[in-house]
Parts: C-alpha cells; sequence; structure tokens
C-alpha cells in the first residue's frame, strides 16, 4: 500500500514567493514493519552484499558506549511479545512469553564489546526506488549499516558506514550478514518495507533571511494555526531535502577535507509525525504507533548524516537535532 502525505492546509511559497529559492524535494521513506528480501529497498532489511566481500566489522572495543547488551533474538523475541500485549492485553500473555522478557537491568556481560561487531544493516536504498537518490552516478544503490553499539566520539550514537554500490557487478550475493553477539535495543532496526514519496521540502525557519522570518512570524499569528514552522521540514526517514536544527538553533556542516558546505543525504528519522497528527500519511490509522522501525537515536532525535557535494570519498558528517 502506498503512503500518502496529507497536503499542506496552505502553499506557503504562494504567500511567500520568496521561498522557492528555499524549497526543494526529499523522498520520505515511510517504513512499515515487513519481510524485504535483498533485492528490495528497505530499513532493517538484508543487503544485496557480494559473497567474496568481507562483511565490515567494529573493532572500537572500550570506544564503546555501553548501556544495555541484549542478544538481537532476544530484542526481537521482546518486540513480538510486546506487541501481542499492546494488541490484546497484558493479561492475555502466557506466563511462558512473560518469563521470555528480559529483567528490567539485565544487560549480557560487557567483555562482549571487545570482540569484532559485525555492522547490521540500516538502509538499503535502489536508485530505482529513491526519486531523490544521491550518490556516483554510476551506482544505483546505497547501502547504509552502522554498529548496533553507542560510540563515546559519535555522541553515544553508533559508528555508520556508507557504501554506493552498481548491482550489475554484483556477483554471487552472501547468503546471510553474520550477526552480533549484543545490540543496543534502540540500534537495532526493525525489518520495514518501504514506500517511498517525492514530496516538498522547506529549510528550517531559522535558516531563512531574518526579514522573510519576521514577515512569516507575523503571518503565522494572524492565521492562528500550524503555520510554517510545522509545515516546512518534512520530518521522519527521509532521502535528500532539508535538516531541522531544533536542537542547536540554525547550522551548517563543513566537510573535513575541503571545508565545503555538506548536503543532507539521509535521515534517521524519531517519528514521522507529532502527536497532532500532522504529517501522518492518509492511509494510516490514526492509533498507529510511531516510531515504526524502533530506532530511537539519543532521547529520541532525528539523525542527519551530510555528504560532500565535491566527493562521495570525502568522510560523512551527522549531526543530532
Amino acid at each position: 500500500m502506498a503512503r500518502t502525505t496529507p497536503p499542506r492546509p496552505f502553499d506557503i511559497a504562494e504567500v511567500f514567493p520568496e521561498l522557492h529559492e528555499h524549497r526543494g524535494t526529499t523522498t520520505r521513506l515511510h517504513p512499515r514493519t515487513g519481510t524485504p528480501a535483498i533485492a528490495d529497498s528497505s530499513i532493517g532489511g538484508p543487503l544485496l552484499w557480494p559473497a567474496d566481500e568481507p562483511w565490515p566489522m567494529c573493532t572500537d572495543g572500550d570506544e564503546h558506549h555501553v548501556d544495555t547488551l541484549l542478544r538481537p533474538a532476544v530484542v526481537r523475541r521482546s518486540r513480538e511479545i510486546h506487541a501481542k500485549a499492546n494488541a490484546s492485553s497484558w493479561s492475555a500473555l502466557t506466563d511462558e512469553e512473560r518469563a521470555e522478557l528480559p529483567e528490567t537491568r539485565f544487560s549480557e556481560p560487557e567483555e562482549l564489546i571487545h570482540q569484532p561487531v559485525p555492522l547490521i544493516p540500516v538502509a538499503q536504498l535502489y536508485r530505482r526506488d529513491i526519486p531523490d537518490f544521491i550518490g556516483p552516478d554510476d551506482t544505483d544503490l546505497l547501502q547504509v549499516l552502522w554498529c548496533p553499539l553507542g560510540h563515546v566520539d559519535e555522541d553515544q550514537a553508533p559508528r555508520l558506514r556508507l557504501v554506493w554500490r552498481r548491482t550489475a557487478e554484483i556477483g554471487r550475493p552472501l547468503p546471510a550478514a553474520p550477526e552480533p553477539a549484543v545490540v543496543e535495543e534502540d540500534y537495532l532496526p526493525n525489518p520495514c518495507v518501504v514506500h517511498p514519496e517525492q514530496f516538498v521540502d522547506y529549510r528550517y525557519h531559522e535558516v531563512l533571511p531574518k526579514a522573510l522570518q519576521a514577515r512569516i512570524d507575523a503571518w503565522e499569528k494572524e492565521t492562528d494555526g500550524p503555520g510554517y514552522s510545522v509545515w516546512s521540514v518534512v520530518p521522519g526517514w527521509k532521502v535528500g531535502g532539508f535538516p531541522s536544527w531544533r536542537m542547536t538553533g540554525p547550522g551548517t556542516m563543513t566537510c573535513e577535507t575541503c571545508d565545503t558546505e555538506m548536503n543532507l543525504l539521509f535521515t534517521v528519522g524519531w517519528g514521522e509525525w507529532d502527536e497532532a497528527g500532522h504529517w501522518r500519511p492518509i492511509e494510516d490509522p490514526a492509533d498507529l504507533a510511531d516510531p515504526l522501525t524502533d530506532v530511537v537515536i539519543g532521547r529520541g532525535f532525528d539523525w542527519y548524516v551530510f555528504y560532500c557535494p565535491v566527493s562521495f570519498d570525502h568522510p560523512h558528517a551527522t549531526v543530532m537535532q
């Protein structure tokens, strides 16, 4: 089923024509729990990975930030049990199901972080599916992986890896990816199919010229309703578009190699809509829980991944907002 963003209640660019210089497009991914295959674009699904290419590992050891360590199978089973409880009631669970849930303070031994940790699939995006696909011109696949443990030098977020590929050059695919011994639960995505939808994105309010900000502010007071601040930056998991700077105020990311201002590549979104239901696709029921991937960065931030427009070989950069 496709996912369709409800139309904005106004065309802000008609009210303020200058905004045409501050708009672009983004592709909302709309991840929903499913069973994607290696030939599919997905969040948390299997990757089309060459069998003769080593799987990436994290060997940071003590540089990991350790909170609660759980085995992936335990995380997945716990989510199944909690989903059943939400669908019926906690009392409907069997004693055996309750016994499968880890105790509140339980954590696997910390020494497990000192062995090589296989990175886990976060996203696989085929150019054919993503109108705003970003990558070298001769590539048609972007794969995003991360270490499922927090890292001290990443503000306790995962360590990320980006891989662009030409699928025509991939021979025999890897049958199955290695699985880490332990993960942080918040960094293990549910396998999700995606429902790409291109939508218009506008720059964050505080990035706009001061005079335009003031006029928009005055207009919002007059209209007394959800205005530019609500309907500008597209939320959720997306490709391209613009970031929100809600936590730090307006900013830019600069390439550490060439000092060029970087552009937004990919967003790991906290949620697709707020309590009022803004941005909720019209096909989704009002009681659908969000976030749908079960990924939580920090205390519930969006996590933005930036790339250098000069060269995709230059290091990417990330920021929480």
